[in-house]
């Protein structure tokens, strides 16, 4: 089986989450994709962040198809970081071809995050393009770190068979829409 996991805070859940899941899905040619609602992401402020079930429940509003799951694993099983996340599944499911979905404004980022150059060498990453971060994720610590590993797109079928450090950068056309933009938008009117 080949599965993407998408993690994320979904804060909140919008039609570029769908874009880049429903884009790795079909480029990698993957059985499912599993978006894995974070319960908190430690480089974000709690009090920016709406409750988890809130989360969840935008998440499923965008998760299209019986292809797509929307899971609060790192929940259930107690995890704060991708990297143990990861390990947990990876023991959990051993003969499942796991790979990490990403848009490209979160790679430009990737370096902060705890173990990114485990996660890296852990499963095969996919990054899809998101409007304004191209530039970014193109010269960013981990795009530079592991441009040995990148592929290119045509390779994306079969990335999820590659052993990691493996990645590509999904090109295609970009959705506009900004977890970011649109709490901004909330402030300015007054909402939470």
């Amino acid at each position: 089986m080949r599965v993407g996991l998408f993690g994320g805070s979904f804060n909140p859940a919008h039609e570029g989450h769908t874009h880049v899941a429903e884009t790795a899905l079909i480029r990698l040619r993957l059985d499912k994709v599993i978006w894995l609602v974070s319960p908190q992401n430690p480089l974000k402020p709690r009090h920016e962040t709406a409750g988890i079930d809130a989360r969840l429940a935008g998440a499923r509003r965008w998760a299209r198809g019986s292809r797509m799951v929307v899971s609060n694993a790192e929940s259930r099983i107690g995890s704060r970081y991708t990297i143990d996340t990861l390990r947990l599944l990876k023991r959990r499911y051993p003969g499942v071809k796991f790979v990490w979905i990403m848009g490209a404004d979160s790679l430009a980022s990737f370096h902060r995050w705890r173990g990114w150059t485990q996660i890296m060498q852990s499963v095969p990453v996919a990054v899809v393009s998101r409007p304004w971060a191209a530039l970014k994720a193109r010269t960013s610590p981990a795009a530079k770190r592991f441009r040995h590993a990148r592929h290119g797109s045509r390779q994306a079928p079969i990335l999820p068979q590659l052993k990691a450090p493996a990645w590509v950068y999904l090109r295609g056309p970009f959705n506009f829409a900004s977890s970011t933009a649109m709490r901004e938008r909330q402030r300015w009117r007054g909402e939470r």
